[in-house]
């Protein structure tokens, strides 16, 4: 077709200039004959050459089917189609003429766009996937150049188009695609069958692009970018702040992780709600790129900009190889894999449910007495699981209810109000076993409650959610949590880089958040605690358990009554390890021993040749490693290999049974754990033994009696702020709960249950571990305070 043919596109559209071109279309400005000559988008598809005519007609017959079903999409965020012909054997597509310009050309005029923009942008995109993925339609090729900005909506094109490239794209002997790979997820390279799941990921890689000015992947020539997206992580985003947890949630590798349109375009409306715009630059410096635990500040954003007015029609491009890929980071765990089973000598015996303090009287201990002192027929009831994707629902129904899994909640009459309380946790992968122990200590109090009817005119329900220990899911959960309106706290996380996705949009929808299981001193003293700089980043987060804070010290003090007074200290300079050894050395020093060197070590490094001379030559007593058991296993096995037959000590990050598999030379190393063992009280005891009855197939773990714990800190709160009320729950109960729970004390299973200024728990404990005939067996235990 041509400006100067005269013939009319399926007798009625006139062509007036061609517009834009790419490798699978030509697009015209067009007049509707018809309709009074009415401006429109001509797209002409281009079939790609060599294809023989049978090929041709059934991929013709497929397409147009396609097409004309996107003709039934009607929303101001995708661009509207008119009519699908056919012309001179090729399909042509008639759309509404969009006067504006693409994502991808704003980008290339601006650079990165402010992070508000994006978001908005998003929210309009996500409205429109939401729309079409309802009607069963799936783009299959979001990219900047298929974003539009016009005066006053953004719009998506190419509906319909996108099953002419699939079944068009193949790599090829060459390494050339048509499409654009860099917005193509991991499954769609692969050839599988789409799903709205890969409209998503392209749309996180087109916000992504958007927002920080390149794509999250980038290599040198197709192969590598493919390998790329197949095994490497994103690159962290610098600049997306606040928008940061939707775009690592869109950007999840397994396509059924990632959420729907409905739920990003949920945590979307959180964090543009949460943002004030006015304030950001559109193009700002570029930032340095965070530390690996770093939490992602909240960036200030500007009003929308207006977009130029240049036509701009895309056209599916073929792809350009870029390079300058960013070398991934080296993700570390911060929980170790497997719990071991501590059976150490018991303690004096603390009381649970023991009077509290004036302010809960008799009541709140006989209340918990009563629940782990017997089991009631109640507890008999069978616990069903409603699961749908990875959500778990506990529904603790009425004493005259229909059997619905958990315990009855209260007799006639029943409970006026709901109150649900998340749990947030591994329910799956490697961690899974210590994250469905949190679960169900969570269930156990509930279900102790309910029974015993502490709150008048409450029932409580659990809802957990399963956060795979992948922070971008922890992102997710927390839209789940917030968007339910009968939520007012969360027990959990398990892993500290899933509260610093999880913690702040909680904090701003004002969900209070008990964690059982995080160490990382940031989250309660701020980014800059190490340094003597201290402040609360969000007052709706505590945790009853103590933090890396206190492991070097107490690691210090033992070894130091142990007669190890000449120590070699090491690190892998992350912010767990660096946190362990600062406090260590100034603890040991202090005390009188003598650090006789220090090194850091690269955390990818397995060869401690050298170091081992180092060492030996020191004359060192024992050597303190601050980092993971993947680095500490070969240092420890290389160190007495070379002959320095001494302990090496670390902190929880090495107590894991993945170092004694990987290191037969680890009899006699040492560890430092957070918490205590729950067979040392006589409140632990009984917690174990309730639990062992409520017949819960998974064992409670370490973090379980936290955990329980935690979800009683909420039950509390819900109390107190139910009794100010004059015995009803406010409409505003879920902003009053972090005042409440952080006037919380009792005597729970774990001890003194309190929280300072900061959030973190005044009851902190810690324990000793040693290898002994190849298990780690608790040695000592103590307060952090000496």
């Amino acid at each position: 077709m041509t400006e100067q043919n005269p013939e009319l596109v399926a007798g009625r559209y006139q062509l007036v200039e061609r517009i834009g071109q790419g490798g699978m279309g030509r697009v015209w400005r067009g007049r509707d004959q018809q309709l009074f000559g009415r401006e429109v988008a001509v797209k002409e598809i281009l079939f790609p050459p060599g294809m023989d005519d049978g090929a041709r007609a059934a991929l013709l017959g497929r397409f147009t089917g396609e097409a004309r079903a996107a003709v039934a999409l009607s929303h101001p965020g995708v661009i509207t189609i008119h009519d699908v012909v056919e012309h001179n054997g090729a399909p042509v597509i008639i759309m509404e003429l969009i006067r504006g310009q693409s994502l991808a050309a704003a980008i290339g005029e601006r650079g990165r766009l402010p992070v508000r923009r994006v978001a908005e942008i998003g929210a309009i995109l996500l409205d429109a996937l939401a729309e079409a993925h309802g009607a069963r339609i799936v783009h299959r090729d979001i990219k900047p150049d298929n974003v539009l900005l016009a005066k006053d909506r953004v719009v998506l094109t190419d509906f319909g188009i996108a099953h002419l490239a699939d079944a068009t794209t193949r790599l090829s002997h060459s390494g050339i695609v048509i499409g654009t790979a860099h917005y193509m997820p991991p499954e769609q390279l692969e050839g599988r069958r789409p799903t709205p799941a890969n409209d998503l990921w392209a749309l996180g890689a087109t916000l992504y692009h958007a927002v920080e000015g390149h794509p999250p992947f980038d290599a040198e020539g197709l192969h590598a970018l493919a390998v790329a997206v197949f095994t490497r992580p994103h690159r962290p985003p610098v600049h997306a702040g606040p928008l940061t947890p939707v775009l690592d949630a869109l950007l999840t590798k397994d396509p059924a992780r990632r959420p729907s349109a409905a739920e990003a375009a949920g945590m979307i409306a959180s964090m543009l709600r949460s943002s004030e715009p006015g304030h950001e630059s559109p193009a700002p410096p570029p930032a340095p790129t965070p530390a690996p635990d770093a939490e992602h500040a909240s960036a200030p954003t500007m009003p929308r900009q207006a977009p130029s007015p240049t036509p701009s029609i895309p056209t599916p491009t073929v792809l350009d190889s870029e390079s300058a890929a960013g070398t991934p980071r080296r993700k570390v765990p911060d929980r170790l894999s497997a719990p071991p089973a501590p059976v150490p000598p018991p303690e004096d015996a603390v009381t649970l449910g023991a009077a509290a303090g004036p302010e809960h009287g008799e009541r709140v201990a006989s209340a918990r007495r009563r629940g782990l002192t017997r089991r009631s027929a109640v507890l008999g009831t069978a616990l069903a699981v409603l699961a749908t994707g990875s959500v778990l629902t506990w529904i603790l129904g009425r004493d005259d209810d229909e059997p619905r899994g958990g315990a009855a909640g209260s007799g006639a009459g029943g409970p006026s109000a709901t109150v649900v309380i998340g749990v947030d946790a591994p329910l799956s992968g490697g961690l899974s076993s210590m994250g469905v122990g949190i679960k169900n200590s969570a269930d156990l109090a509930v279900r102790t409650a309910n029974e015993s009817r502490y709150v008048p005119g409450v029932r409580f329900e659990i809802k957990a959610l399963d956060d795979a220990a992948d922070p971008a899911e922890g992102a997710l959960n927390a839209s789940r949590f917030v968007s339910d309106e009968r939520l007012l706290g969360v027990v959990g996380p398990l892993n500290s880089a899933v509260a610093r996705t999880l913690v702040p949009p909680l904090a701003r929808a004002d969900v209070v958040n008990v964690s059982p299981g995080n160490t990382d001193p940031a989250l309660t003293l701020g980014p800059d605690w190490a340094t003597g700089t201290r402040s609360r980043p969000h007052s709706t987060y505590f945790r009853t358990i103590g933090t890396d804070v206190d492991q070097g010290p107490f690691a210090a003090r033992y070894l130091y009554e142990a007669k190890k007074t000449k120590l070699y200290v090491i690190d892998d300079a992350s912010a767990h390890g660096t946190a362990l050894t600062s406090g260590l050395t100034a603890e040991f020093t202090e005390l009188g021993g003598t650090v006789v060197g220090t090194e850091q070590v690269d955390p990818a490094e397995r060869a401690f040749g050298g170091l081992s001379v180092r060492v030996r030559s020191s004359g060192a007593d024992a050597v303190y490693f601050g980092g993971y058991h993947d680095t500490a296993a070969p240092l420890s096995q290389q160190l007495k290999q070379a002959g320095v037959d001494i302990p090496l000590m670390g902190g929880d990050g090495i107590f894991d049974q993945r170092y004694l598999t990987a290191n037969p030379k680890a009899e006699g190393d040492l560890t430092t754990n957070i918490g205590l063992p729950a067979e040392e009280s006589r409140a632990g005891q009984d917690f174990l033994s309730e639990y062992e009855a409520a017949d819960y197939p998974e064992p409670a773990g370490w973090y379980g009696p936290y955990a329980y714990d935690a979800t009683w800190t909420l039950i509390e709160a819900v109390r107190e702020v139910v009794t100010a009320n004059g015995g009803a729950l406010p409409d505003n109960a879920r902003a009053k709960l972090p005042q409440a729970v952080a006037g919380v004390a009792f005597d729970g299973v774990t001890g003194r249950v309190a929280f300072d200024g900061e959030g973190d728990t005044v009851n902190r404990g810690l324990t000793v571990y040693a290898v002994n005939a190849g298990s780690w067996r608790p040695v000592k235990s103590g307060s952090a305070t000496p």
